[in-house]
């Protein structure tokens, strides 16, 4: 019997385009690296794909570009790296259980990733960073800097809702009434689930998609670590209370899409007021939860006047 996956990937967009990224971030002077985090220590199997600079400049500063759930790093940051790899020695790392990341390790927490994360930094010699998440990768990034408050510079945290409490979803301030309807959409198994998400995440989605591409991205970039991705997501909000999380000194930029509709605006502002008078925040109007993507442009002008004016 045909394999019509095997069809698939000859003829994948999806696929394609990952090349293309590869290229793109090859040709901007990183490299593609697999770092084994296992050795010598009581870490079980565990490692860590990154991007990182072919011959990093130690004169320069460190920037760290985290993603979040759904297309891959180089996909969420594609658009903006050659802005800032003049400038820094940028890093673009798989967090765990996306790309070529993956640990044995039972820990789905984000303190977790984060110290894997700064494990792998180490490795690569970087002792100081800047930092940008992109929603989870936000979680992460807010993690880093609160166990590592020496080693993180600046903070930028995209639709990041690190301020989320447990009893939100009781409350209904998403549009998901529970937590196994926000796994469904955010790791997306078929084209309906797929399309609910690009829904959530942008304020003018694309319509009319052939369920062919749909389902080309699911196979790409969605059907890998399934299980390992929903544990991630439950541990987010299990017992989260905002009393518990730490309050970082660095300072941090908050960008928000107006209309987000994954995480709302008000955790935005809740988040904000936790950092306080180190934090500033950005709303950027007409976009929603994807904002470096659906406004690549007015993301990349803010991230260049907190990361790169002040320098």
């Amino acid at each position: 019997m045909f394999d019509h996956m095997k069809l698939l990937r000859c003829i994948s967009f999806t696929a394609s385009r990952d090349w293309f990224f590869r290229q793109s971030f090859a040709n901007a002077g990183l490299r593609s690296v697999t770092t084994d985090l296992s050795h010598g220590n009581s870490i079980a199997t565990t490692a860590m794909h990154c991007w990182i600079p072919k011959a990093p400049n130690r004169s320069k500063p460190n920037l760290l570009l985290v993603h979040g759930f759904g297309a891959n790093a180089m996909w969420q940051y594609g658009e903006h790296l050659r802005a800032f790899t003049g400038r820094f020695n940028v890093y673009v790392p798989d967090l765990l259980f996306f790309g070529l990341s993956h640990t044995a390790e039972p820990n789905r927490t984000e303190s977790f990733q984060a110290r894997c994360l700064m494990r792998l930094m180490e490795a690569h010699g970087v002792q100081r960073m800047n930092i940008v998440g992109i929603s989870y990768g936000g979680f992460v990034g807010y993690s880093l800097a609160a166990q590592f408050p020496e080693k993180v510079e600046k903070l930028v945290l995209c639709c990041a809702g690190v301020c989320l409490e447990e009893k939100d979803m009781e409350d209904g301030l998403f549009k998901v009434p529970n937590l196994e309807e926000a796994t469904g959409i955010l790791i997306p198994q078929t084209p309906e689930k797929l399309k609910e998400l690009i829904r959530f995440s942008f304020v003018k989605p694309i319509k009319g998609v052939p369920s062919f591409f749909l389902w080309d991205f699911i196979d790409v970039m969605c059907t890998e670590f399934v299980e390992e991705k929903r544990d991630l997501i439950k541990s987010i909000l299990k017992d989260r209370r905002l009393s518990d999380l730490p309050r970082i000194k660095q300072k941090s930029l908050i960008i928000w899409g107006e209309e987000d509709q994954i995480f709302p605006l008000e955790l935005g502002y809740r988040l904000k007021r936790h950092i306080g008078e180190n934090a500033e925040i950005v709303v950027i109007k007409k976009a929603g939860h994807a904002v470096n993507l659906e406004k690549p442009k007015e993301f990349l002008k803010h991230l260049k006047s907190f990361l790169i004016d002040s320098l």
